[in-house]
């Protein structure tokens, strides 16, 4: 029986196909998040892209090492935050969308590699973006591939805020960043 079900399992370049299919797909439907909505975007991502995301994993790998001094509930404050704002971040890229379609570039490394790098781009009006995703393979219950750091114009998005995390913790501490944090989401929820 394993093998079939291993058989029977999406490879990650598959996973990030039909997962960028179905937002672009959602997205062209939906006029609200064409209009900016944030509150349809979170919907969207909550629904079609969080489950397919390790984001305990992304969010301690921003904050860095301090991470592991984290309470439980300074750890949940923190995955909360960080994903309001990269929901925020991205709602005004996400509401943009109009034409365009991804493609998957070839996957390179082993049928058994646990980590693996998946590597797109977007094509619609303007020069090509590529956006690149990091997956590792998880065991157990609600196994699979899940994303753990993306690539966005040959920017990580982990590293990218773990340095801007590392300055805010270094001055004020794990509370200071959740703060700093709330603050950030708080006054882009205006604007």
């Amino acid at each position: 029986m394993a093998p079939l079900a291993h058989a029977a399992e999406e490879t990650p370049d598959v996973m990030i196909k039909r997962l960028s299919d179905d937002v672009l797909g959602a997205i062209r439907q939906d006029k609200a998040i064409q209009a900016g909505d944030t509150s349809r975007v979170i919907a969207l991502v909550d629904s079609k892209i969080m489950p397919n995301v390790n984001f305990q994993r992304m969010t301690a790998a921003a904050v860095g090492p301090a991470w592991r001094q984290a309470t439980p509930e300074q750890q949940k404050r923190l995955q909360e935050e960080f994903k309001v704002l990269l929901v925020r971040t991205y709602s005004g890229a996400l509401s943009q969308v109009d034409d365009q379609t991804i493609s998957i570039k070839p996957q390179r490394g082993a049928t058994t590699d646990t980590d693996v790098l998946v590597r797109t781009e977007i094509r619609g009006r303007g020069d090509p973006i590529q956006l690149d995703y990091r997956l590792e393979k998880t065991p157990g219950q609600g196994s699979g591939w899940k994303i753990y750091n993306l690539n966005v114009l040959g920017v990580w998005l982990v590293e990218t805020y773990r340095s801007q995390f590392a300055t805010e913790i270094n001055s004020k501490g794990i509370d200071g960043l959740i703060a700093a944090l709330a603050t950030r989401n708080k006054s882009n929820a205006k604007g």
